[in-house]
């Protein structure tokens, strides 16, 4: 079996109205046969957390939805807590706090087994701080602007399901692209991703990206770029020069392997995040 999807969502997403990014998670997992798994760790909500995503993916159909809110190291290594992801088709995380989340289950047999379910092909999503988490490299935390600054962001070790790329949230709605140049500039090596509210990137398992919702993601390719971070000291600006930015906004796809655009003739955008080609 090849792996699943991910789904890096860059928070409030849609719930009520057509709910594009959270039908089309329902579906990859499978529809009303829909085996899902809610985490909420990262909520400072808690519980409620899961119990407000079971209401939306009852209301499009699923049956079976189980919560795990996993607050300690010792709860996410519970064979309890693990048991229902055994035969889940899609695991969503939840947003809030993505340290919260990574400190808790980093490592743990939730973790494994949460990666366990995407390499047999389960749908795994995340929404914010679950988005965050979805990289082997994550932003624990850091600060808003526009212009890249010396130790603007910290990073932390994240899930790994998206190998070579870093994911931002939220990001034109909080003023994040300074922060994501700053890291980039700092691990050229990485792709940035910044995803706006309720927008979300499918990545399948070839590695090609598809925009879904209403915003954009912008992709910050920094492999050739120059940069004088490491002799800026405090929290000045840094220079980076070079980087390839792409913005795209529903319909676009791009090779996170490659790091090109997926060229398609004559590709626009539709509503929904459809691609059309005439």
């Amino acid at each position: 079996m090849s792996d699943g999807t991910v789904i890096v969502i860059g928070g409030a997403e849609d719930k009520v109205r057509d709910r594009v990014i959270l039908n089309r998670f329902v579906a990859l997992a499978g529809g009303p046969d829909a085996k899902i798994v809610v985490i909420s760790t990262a909520s400072s909500l808690g519980p409620l957390a899961a119990e407000r995503y079971q209401a939306v993916f009852g209301a499009l159909g699923c049956r079976r939805i189980r919560p795990i809110h996993a607050t300690s190291r010792a709860e996410a290594n519970d064979p309890a807590f693990v048991r229902p992801l055994r035969d889940a088709t899609g695991i969503f995380l939840t947003g809030g706090n993505q340290l919260r989340l990574s400190a808790t289950i980093g490592g743990t047999k939730l973790a494994e087994a949460i990666v366990d379910r995407h390499l047999a092909g389960a749908v795994v999503a995340g929404t914010s701080a679950g988005a965050s988490a979805m990289s082997s490299h994550m932003i624990a935390f850091g600060a808003s602007g526009g212009t890249p600054k010396h130790r603007m962001a910290a990073m932390a070790a994240g899930l790994g399901l998206l190998p070579s790329v870093i994911v931002d949230q939220h990001f034109q709605q909080r003023n994040r692209l300074g922060r994501l140049l700053s890291l980039i500039a700092q691990n050229p090596s990485l792709l940035g991703l910044g995803v706006d509210e309720d927008t979300a990137g499918v990545v399948g398992p070839d590695h090609v990206m598809e925009v879904i919702g209403r915003g954009s993601i912008t992709v910050v390719d920094g492999s050739r770029s120059e940069t004088d971070a490491w002799e800026v000291h405090g929290h000045r600006p840094l220079m980076i020069s070079g980087v390839v930015l792409h913005s795209l906004p529903a319909g676009y796809r791009f090779d996170l392997r490659r790091r090109e655009r997926v060229a398609t003739p004559a590709l626009h955008a539709l509503p929904g995040g459809e691609a059309a080609s005439s």
